[in-house]
């Protein structure tokens, strides 16, 4: 279990205003995974808040694609290593990167909460950092899903609808 965790969370952004909660959300979001996972000891997250144009930017200078996303995850582990803040004693597990513009977007795309969108933003950069993937799809895919929603039901934030639009008949 987590002994300790700081999510230190950086607003540079100004095209969403941010609701009371979020930063909360967000911290209740990562120490969720962290006790899922069972990662212990100190830990540091860091979650920094954008605009499209600036993950867009983000992602171009980082991963060479010119397109804006949801989230990005840079984790500072390697084989499961994490590296020590050395001052502090805390595992540093890396820094997410969320467009609040685009998590509104998707909010209204999927029918949900904005708060459910950003809770889910965080746990699955969580998740990436902590090694697993869904890019290759398959089983990968679905044990990354099947947590993500495990840890959406513990913090009270659940799928309520099918991301499936139904096609009208």
């Amino acid at each position: 279990m987590v002994t300790k965790i700081r999510v230190d969370i950086e607003n540079r952004q100004k095209a969403v205003k941010i609701p009371t909660g979020i930063r909360m959300l967000i911290r209740r979001c990562c120490h969720a995974v962290l006790d899922m996972e069972g990662v212990d000891g100190a830990v540091q997250v860091d979650v920094t808040l954008v605009d499209n144009d600036q993950i867009r930017q983000i992602n171009h200078e980082q991963r060479g694609i010119d397109a804006a996303t949801d989230v990005l995850s840079f984790p500072l582990s390697e084989n499961g290593e994490f590296e020590l803040n050395h001052d502090t004693g805390e595992k540093l597990l890396g820094n997410i990167v969320i467009s609040l513009e685009r998590a509104r977007e998707q909010a209204e795309d999927f029918g949900h909460s904005f708060n459910r969108e950003v809770g889910y933003l965080t746990v699955h950069s969580m998740l990436h950092m902590l090694g697993y993937d869904h890019v290759e799809g398959g089983l990968q895919a679905v044990h990354m899903r099947e947590k993500e929603e495990t840890v959406m039901q513990k913090i009270g934030l659940p799928r309520g609808n099918s991301y499936v639009f139904e096609e009208e008949t």
